[in-house]
């Protein structure tokens, strides 16, 4: 017998014939005599249509967020009458859909008295999308016999008031989970719990940011001491690359933890970058799989790098990024610039993508998305103005259509030539490379190149990709697991 976390998409709950699979499966595991903890996304689309709500109340348009309100009552109610007969459980889950639904109408009638929908009032309206999938899904697991019993998450996962991207309180966090949810799953309970949400320690609602229900999910796998978190989908694995920038791109059957980190913040989509933030030093394996394709194995993430004949195991890209250069013969041994500079952006609420400096010191670039790359600008040039004025730096300059390559692999930790292999291809077939960083963990290797080279570069760089993944099936190269 073991213990697994399970993680649920927006996609994988987001249709009767969706959720009917996640029933499925959970029964299957059940079967087997494993011990399972249930964790959901909204329904795919109601986070997006929950922060419409939002907007629409700030600027006091009332249609708007009462026909959102519509939509996402009937989207549940479909699934409530397509997988449950008639009967007091099913007039049981429509009543509870009724009321949290009057309870977001009610918010956001505040929100349009206030005029503003603030971070805190933000978080608690779109926290009825984990909140009405976790009711409905339980509600049709218990329908179909299985022992499920809903959980609000934000009982156990308690957090700072960084409202839309709050951190986790470790210890308290641990406490709650160890004490109110395993007596649960050890009494034969499997609980269905809502993704995404926290709260602070008086109980204010918060969220772990976009994509946090795989954070959210990963923190209760450490708490709950599980042998395995899989996180369920709508795709077959981790790939080699995007699929749409090249169909050649396959599922990894095995990446580490930290390359599946490089690739997740770096554009791959199947894993908020966090998430192997409260399991990797539990040594607690993920994998991830697709609900629809449940007879795929999908890809195992582990502690322990695997042995390949080949370096590169996949190749990202990041659109909608831009390059910001800070650059001046007054730099040179001017000890502060850089730091001054990565405060003002943090000031702007930008995440730096990617760094890269010269060794003249006289200039270094940055990497922050589209819509914050002007409001960057201007932070940088004013924290930098003195510097300016007295042309020790000349103004701050801003690069766009441009975009951020990355090339993972563990193997490419001590293996000379690996960088030079990579631009020697680029410039085989003109693709101009702007700048380029490499960490100190040489798990990846980030360049920038314009947006217009994006599926030559990519291609031509998943070939490479392509020859780990044919050779480790070639001489049977299996997960260290």
């Amino acid at each position: 017998m073991a213990r697994y976390t399970m993680k649920f998409g927006g996609t994988s709950v987001g249709s009767p014939e969706a959720i009917e699979r996640v029933v499925n499966i959970v029964r299957d595991h059940l079967a087997q005599g494993h011990e399972l903890a249930v964790v959901v996304s909204a329904m795919a689309g109601v986070t997006d249509m929950l922060l419409d709500s939002a907007a629409a109340a700030a600027s006091g348009v009332k249609e708007p967020y009462l026909a959102i309100n519509a939509v996402i009552g009937d989207m549940h109610l479909a699934v409530i009458d397509a997988l449950m007969d008639a009967g007091p459980a099913r007039d049981a889950i429509r009543r509870t859909v009724a009321e949290l639904l009057d309870q977001h109408r009610e918010l956001c009638e505040a929100v349009s008295i206030l005029g503003e929908a603030t971070p805190r009032i933000s978080d608690a309206l779109v926290s009825f999308g984990e909140r009405l999938s976790s009711r409905v899904v339980t509600a049709v697991m218990a329908a179909e016999g299985l022992p499920a019993k809903q959980f609000d998450s934000n009982r156990y996962i308690i957090t700072d008031n960084d409202f839309q991207n709050a951190d986790p309180l470790w210890e308290e966090t641990e406490t709650r989970i160890t004490a109110g949810l395993l007596p649960e799953m050890q009494a034969g309970i499997t609980p269905v719990i809502t993704g995404f949400i926290g709260a602070t320690p008086d109980g204010t609602l918060t969220t772990l940011g976009r994509g946090g229900s795989d954070f959210s999910a990963a923190i209760f796998a450490a708490c709950l001491g599980s042998d395995e978190l899989i996180i369920w989908t709508d795709v077959d694995g981790v790939m080699t690359t995007d699929p749409r920038l090249d169909e050649r791109a396959r599922v990894l059957p095995y990446v580490s933890y930290q390359e599946i980190g490089e690739l997740a913040f770096y554009g791959a989509k199947v894993l908020h970058p966090k998430t192997v933030q409260p399991i990797i030093n539990r040594d607690i394996p993920l994998r991830v799989r697709n609900t629809f394709n449940p007879s795929e194995a999908g890809t195992l993430v582990g502690s322990r790098p695997q042995t390949s004949e080949t370096v590169i195991k996949a190749v990202t890209g990041i659109r909608d990024v831009s390059m910001l250069t800070v650059s001046g013969p007054g730099m040179l041994g001017v000890p502060g610039i850089a730091g001054r500079t990565f405060l003002a952006t943090a000031g702007a609420g930008a995440n730096i993508l990617m760094i890269s400096q010269a060794s003249s010191e006289q200039s270094f670039c940055f990497t922050v998305v589209d819509p914050l790359a002007q409001h960057v600008k201007a932070a940088v040039e004013r924290e930098l103005q003195r510097e300016i004025l007295h042309n020790d730096i000349d103004s701050v300059e801003v690069l766009s259509e441009i975009v951020i390559i990355t090339v993972v692999g563990s193997g490419m930790r001590g293996t000379p030539g690996v960088a030079g292999r990579v631009f020697s291809l680029l410039g085989e077939h003109r693709i101009n490379v702007l700048a380029i960083a490499q960490g100190s963990s040489e798990c990846s290797i980030s360049f920038i190149v314009a947006e217009d080279d994006l599926e030559r570069a990519v291609g031509e760089l998943h070939t490479l990709a392509l020859e780990t993944v044919e050779n480790d099936c070639v001489n049977g190269l299996a997960s260290p697991y």
